[in-house]
């Protein structure tokens, strides 16, 4: 918006010194902030044909009166005025209550317009909104804001009335012709006429998709610029390696790797190869191969002769993807060594010197890897496993610990590729989006709370044949407050019923010492049964444990449940989850129903987009999403794509920095001030 649009709401007609301070307080300061106070929902006073309208919804209707208006009394001044009028030869009765006044001001022959909620059996229109008159074209769709502080809806409407018709002729056009041509496109000035003062429901689609998509473009052209910007401030590491040695490895493994596998390898390979630092966020299911997409990445970093971190959250998760990664290279001279907390005085001393002096090419650790007496010769690539679950500053200090070393982040919880690509808007995103060959599916069965005898003894029956189970519940302690099941009591219940059994507890009150003792506990089957709540949602890897029972199961979030389900079916037995629930509410049952149909944690975590928002799947003040006037990441995901692709294409374009088509989304750029002045070229 140009400096015109900046100037304060005061310099409009009809707003004086006090309605200027009720519009600061609901955060319109300036004529734009006015323009760009969209309308969060549109009143619909369009006529329809009676046989269309549907009961018990709002509508409206327009006839001849009939009656003359006969009012009854009731209560303290409570009043219900009723006309008849005629309706495409029908006579509806129209309802008024408490508004008496109207009796004398309307007459029989008389046309009236009538918006209100529709009762199709009775033919009766309780009424909300009247209007002496034939429909009024331009009113069909009026606008509902967000207002308070003393502002009406009526009184911002005449407000962007005014802006509108004073400041119509500033509003500059910013997008180029091309693609206002190419995805048809209305002109910004009119999209913002349109947004507000709508003719039909036609135009207004079309003005949103404009302003949606112009949005969500600037947005997308803020994190491209800045993530091209920081990877030309800081030059990564050239990785030189012979892609045919790393065809041999990859031939040489012990099972054949999906398409995906190989798709997000390669892009990972490209990356390394390339003078930018890879940036790049790796997306994969529950078991569907992170590991070995990684072991390739870092096999490359070796033949280029660097050295790789891999930095997991907890001690046994570190245990594992060494043993994982000492079979992986095998067969190859690959050095690699294990760095934890519980790793101590001599022993650590020896493998920090020779991680030091370059004897040691893989590195997997937990936080032990950013202490300070841990330095590396040549440190190239930096993987971090479940990131989300280290700090920022503890990600930034293991990557100080090379130069600008290649970096690749890894999650199996599902996000949203909507979501990915706005959250994590700075990083390429890759995503494992296929499960290997062979995977048994896990049998998912929703109960009710009166089948845990039943649940228990197939539980029992499943620990004889040698195997494990885990007991998931959403509490430590009971609550006064929340009617749902609690670790402690649940597992004080099951001692009693597996006498011959040894059941184990784990929740976040634990230290992590006393964590970590109870999970290798379970891993080694000296314990059969964990009861635990949510804290081994991530990072545990127990082949052997093939039941899941998860108490109160609606209680969770889909993407929660498919993560918790992850930690059975990781071998070649037969696997369960069982969500015990009875929900009350339609998104408890319909979460139910959808964990029963389908495995894909993509498509699970789109749903629970859906049902939850994006605020709910991250948490509200962590989710970093930015706050869209407009566009909304759930339901325009395909334009954020487009707009993502188009922005990328931009940028990297000499189009978009020397033509003049491209003028106003430069200076938008430069006065965010992400290009500090600098071109990026």
């Amino acid at each position: 918006m140009n400096d015109y649009l900046q100037q304060p709401i005061s310099v409009l007609n009809g707003i004086g010194e006090e309605k200027e301070k009720e519009l600061q307080q609901i955060g319109l300061m300036s004529i734009c902030d006015l323009l760009q106070h969209f309308p969060y929902r549109y009143e619909n006073h369009e006529v329809q044909p009676i046989e269309e309208l549907r009961h018990d919804e709002r509508v409206t209707i327009s006839g001849v009166v009939q009656t003359e208006a006969s009012v009854r009394y009731y209560g303290k001044k409570k009043s219900r005025m009723t006309i008849r009028l005629v309706v495409e030869n029908i006579l509806v009765t129209a309802v008024f209550f408490n508004r008496a006044f109207l009796k004398n001001k309307i007459n029989r022959g008389d046309i009236v317009t009538i918006t209100g909620k529709w009762n199709k059996y009775k033919l009766t229109i309780t009424v909300q909104d009247f209007r002496q008159g034939e429909p009024d074209p331009a009113k069909q769709l009026e606008a509902v804001y967000s207002v308070g502080a003393g502002i009406t809806v009526k009184q911002m409407r005449r407000f962007l009335q005014t802006t509108l018709q004073t400041f119509s002729d500033y509003i500059p056009e910013i997008m180029p012709s091309s693609i206002l041509t190419a995805y048809k496109l209305p002109l910004r000035t009119h999209a913002y006429r349109s947004i507000h003062f709508p003719k039909d429901k036609e135009e207004l689609k079309h003005a949103r998709r404009r302003l949606v998509y112009e949005e969500l473009l600037l947005f997308q052209l803020k994190m491209q610029a800045f993530k091209r910007q920081e990877r030309l401030s800081k030059s990564g590491m050239i990785h030189q390696f012979d892609e045919n040695e790393v065809n041999t490895f990859i031939e040489q493994l012990p099972f054949s790797l999906t398409g995906a596998q190989l798709r997000v390898a390669r892009e990972i390979m490209k990356d390394m190869r390339d003078s930018l630092k890879m940036n790049r966020l790796l997306q994969g299911d529950v078991g569907s191969g992170k590991t070995v997409v990684a072991s390739i990445a870092m096999y490359a970093a070796y033949l280029a002769g660097a050295q790789s971190a891999l930095m997991v959250p907890t001690e046994i998760l570190a245990e594992q993807h060494f043993e994982a990664l000492s079979q992986l290279f095998s067969d190859v001279e690959v050095s690699i060594t294990l760095l934890t907390g519980s790793i101590k005085g001599k022993t650590r001393k020896t493998r920090n010197e020779s991680i030091q002096n370059g004897e040691i090419d893989i590195v997997v650790g937990t936080h032990a890897l950013i202490q300070e007496d841990v330095h590396f010769k040549h440190l190239g690539l930096v993987i971090t496993d479940e990131q989300h679950r280290f700090g920022v500053a503890q990600r930034r200090t293991l990557q100080e610990k090379g130069y600008e070393p290649d970096v690749l982040f890894m999650t199996a919880t599902p996000i949203p590729r909507t979501l990915a690509i706005s959250v994590f808007g700075d990083m390429d995103v890759s995503a494992i989006d296929e499960l290997p060959a062979g995977r048994k599916p896990i049998e998912t069965y929703w109960v009710k709370h009166d089948m845990l005898e039943r649940i228990l003894r197939f539980i029992e029956k499943q620990i004889n044949q040698g195997r494990q189970a885990y007991v998931i519940c959403p509490l430590i302690e009971e609550s006064e407050t929340l009617d749902v099941q609690n670790a402690i009591d649940v597992h004080a219940q099951l001692q009693q019923f597996f006498v011959h059994h040894d059941v184990g507890l784990m929740h976040g009150r634990l230290t992590t010492e006393e964590k970590e003792q109870v999970m290798e506990a379970f891993s080694a089957n000296d314990i059969h049964i964990l009861v635990s709540t949510t804290v081994v949602e991530v990072g545990v890897d127990v082949p052997n444990a093939t039941t899941m029972l998860i108490y109160d199961a609606d209680r969770f979030g889909l993407s929660q449940l498919h993560q918790l389900r992850g930690r059975v079916g990781r071998a070649q037995y037969q696997s369960y989850c069982i969500l015990m629930a009875d929900p009350k509410g339609e998104t408890g049952q319909e979460r139910m129903k959808i964990m029963q149909e389908t495995e894909d944690g993509f498509a699970l975590s789109e749903k629970d987009l859906e049902l939850r928002g994006p605020g709910d799947f991250f948490g509200s003040k962590q989710s970093g999403l930015p706050d869209f006037k407009i566009a909304d990441v759930v339901h325009d995901y395909k334009a954020l794509e487009t707009a993502r692709q188009d922005a990328a294409a931009m940028i990297k374009s000499e189009a978009f920095w020397q033509d003049q088509t491209y003028a106003g989304l430069r200076e938008y750029l430069e006065s965010s001030g992400i290009l500090n002045g600098q071109k990026l070229d």
